[in-house]
């Protein structure tokens, strides 16, 4: 997940970047069908950059395609959220055994301006700011490693879940969390404790887990 800065470069970025902000912070919810003439009109281009970013949305698997209904935003069946985060524990628990003892200070320096961001990010409620912060921050733990096909397959498996993460940025105790949370981790990096590590990331993810499995009975039920 990526936004730009500033103007955007093309057409099909400005409406890219629109249709993520809108599924990050729930004004397209999971499920919620994409209605390509009314937003065409409403950010003033043609059908053709818009069917575009969707085709990369749906690679993403933010979106879904139906035949005869047309785009939807993704939803997952709990089973399925279930297995993304079991996936994320196994590959992100490589990673970062691998990557601990190649984090340079330069690393660490990275990893705790992002959790400054998120920080400020989320005192002002600013979902997106925080979203893409503590994104950079678990990544910079992960491209750590230097295993670029395994970045590459948990990037894919974040994209899954994004539609999401508004439900849990959205309340404050949850944030709190991600605050304490995030500091466990740095502690045991700079302490190059990768089974500490391993640990602090397993319980975050569980609070995660926990929040959106909840969600996701109620919806289901």
């Amino acid at each position: 997940m990526s936004f730009t800065s500033g103007p955007p470069q093309t057409t099909q970025q400005y409406v890219l970047d629109h249709l993520r902000r809108a599924i990050l912070t729930g004004r397209l919810a999971p499920g919620s069908p994409i209605r390509q003439d009314a937003l065409a009109e409403q950010l003033g281009v043609s059908r053709v950059p818009l069917r575009e970013a969707l085709k990369i949305l749906e690679g993403e698997g933010q979106v879904i395609y139906r035949p005869r209904r047309g785009y939807m935003v993704a939803e997952l069946a709990l089973e399925d959220f279930l297995e993304v985060y079991r996936l994320r524990q196994i590959l992100e628990e490589e990673a970062v055994r691998r990557a601990i003892d190649k984090m340079t200070d330069e690393d660490i320096e990275r990893l705790e301006e992002a959790h400054e961001d998120v920080v400020a990010a989320a005192k002002s409620g600013e979902i997106i700011a925080m979203a893409a912060a503590n994104r950079r921050f678990h990544f910079t733990l992960i491209d750590a490693a230097g295993m670029a096909r395994l970045c590459k397959f948990l990037n894919i498996l974040w994209d899954a879940t994004d539609v999401y993460r508004s439900l849990y940025y959205g309340q404050e105790s949850n944030r709190e969390r991600v605050d304490r949370e995030h500091r466990g981790i740095i502690e045991a990096v700079r302490a190059r404790d990768a089974d500490a590590l391993v640990r602090r990331l397993d319980d975050h993810r569980t609070g995660t887990v926990g929040a959106f499995s909840e969600f996701l009975a109620r919806r289901d039920s």
